[in-house]
């Protein structure tokens, strides 16, 4: 008796174990039919259940914020180094100041920060990354309310271009060109190359930038360029052309994300009819991008431009002849698209490089100068600024002071 009850359980055992395999076997059968087959037409029931699950990209673009910028420009070493990133965070606190132009790619193709973009790492580029603390810099941005301004060097890339040869300017003989200074750039005839000063202006953008300017954005000016050959992707497009379409480009894939783009052009072409040979012809730009800005330093300016024989010791009619024929030209645009606004770059700092040429005429710059500049803007018509030392050593009284704003002096002790 005992061992028929034991037959009968393991007859029952073994019959549990097939129904289990089969009912596991169907079920799998069964799930995967209904997996949606992306070769065959979904149903409409199949269409209802995929779309439900699935939520749509968000376009940032409308929550874009939109300020008239009264801007400083700070390298990445300065944004490392709390001191001086401090004291600048006061100045802006402080003054009618309210944004910071931040270095995210420096002009030999270094990055301020530890990126995610694959040719970044590859190439090595972060590798000596300038700020540890980076989201904790651009929180403190935030909290303080600090239009933050990602500034990248496009083109001109070293490391890029030496560690990328397919994507570099190339000479006749099939090497990478270079500059007076050794520096290799990309080509910007290679739509290739576009794809990685974007992606780095992407992941910016995801880092709280709510503009991403970007720099050198042109043809090179110096070096051989007799021997350049900028491959068959040139023939039968000028250099205007290609820099109007990248930054059309980028605009196009930087709106998602909730940025405006900016673009850094030489001062002269703000004047100046043709694209001066680099790619930068004003009209062209102008509606290509958000905001233009071009550098109209005083101090760069050839002798007796403008008819003004010494245009850094005339700082404002040299910033309000720029400006007022730049944005006149804009201004007679016949277009339905929308326009860019003029930001200039201003200059806070002595050239003293132009001291013997110069002689008596030779004047340091401090907060009078600073002011003359500023006001040249506004009498052109124009609304926003932002000014240039390559030290980040700013004029504090050249700036107007905003007694509203709170000192962080506990920041600087």
């Amino acid at each position: 008796m005992v061992v028929r009850k034991k037959s009968l359980l393991s007859i029952t055992i073994v019959l549990m174990f097939f129904a289990v395999f089969f009912f596991k076997i169907n079920s799998v059968d069964y799930a995967d039919s209904r997996k949606p087959d992306t070769k065959e037409m979904y149903t409409n029931s199949e269409l209802e259940y995929v779309n439900y699950l699935v939520q749509p990209a968000t376009n940032w673009g409308v929550y874009k914020e939109k300020i008239k910028v009264k801007g400083i420009y700070l390298t990445g070493n300065t944004l490392a180094y709390n001191k001086r990133f401090y004291k600048l965070l006061d100045l802006v606190k402080t003054t009618e100041l309210n944004a910071m132009v931040i270095d995210i790619k420096d002009d030999l193709g270094r990055l301020t920060y530890k990126s995610n973009v694959d040719m970044v790492n590859e190439i090595g580029a972060d590798k000596h990354a300038k700020v540890g603390n980076f989201y904790e810099k651009m929180e403190i941005l935030r909290e303080n309310n600090i239009y933050p301004i990602a500034r990248i060097v496009t083109f001109k890339d070293r490391l890029a271009g030496t560690k990328r040869p397919d994507l570099a300017i190339k000479t006749k003989n099939g090497k990478v060109w270079r500059d007076n200074s050794g520096n290799a750039w990309l080509n910007p005839y290679n739509r290739e190359a576009w794809e990685y000063p974007i992606r780095i202006a992407e992941e910016a953008a995801l880092m709280g930038f709510k503009e991403i300017q970007f720099d050198y954005v042109r043809f090179p000016t110096d070096g051989n360029r007799s021997i350049i050959d900028y491959g068959e992707e040139s023939i039968g497009k000028t250099k205007a052309e290609v820099i109007a379409e990248f930054l059309k480009y980028a605009r196009e894939r930087l709106e998602p994300k909730g940025v405006y783009v900016s673009a850094d052009i030489f001062g002269l072409v703000t004047t100046v009819k043709d694209d001066m040979r680099i790619g930068q012809h004003l009209e062209t730009l102008a509606t290509s991008t958000d905001i233009l800005c071009p550098m109209v330093y005083p101090s760069h300016y050839a002798l007796g431009s403008y008819g003004i024989a010494y245009p850094d010791s005339q700082p404002y009619k040299i910033v309000y002849t720029s400006l007022s024929r730049a944005k006149a030209r804009i201004d007679n645009i016949k277009t339905e698209e929308p326009k860019a606004i003029i930001r200039p770059w201003l200059q806070d700092f002595s050239a003293t490089w132009l001291r013997k040429l110069y002689g008596k005429h030779y004047i340091n710059y401090g907060p009078e100068q600073i002011k003359a500049q500023i006001k040249a803007v506004y009498d052109a018509g124009l609304e926003e600024w932002i000014f240039w030392n390559a030290g980040n050593r700013y004029t504090e009284d050249g700036f107007e002071k905003d007694i509203d704003n709170s000192v962080i002096q506990e920041r600087l002790e």
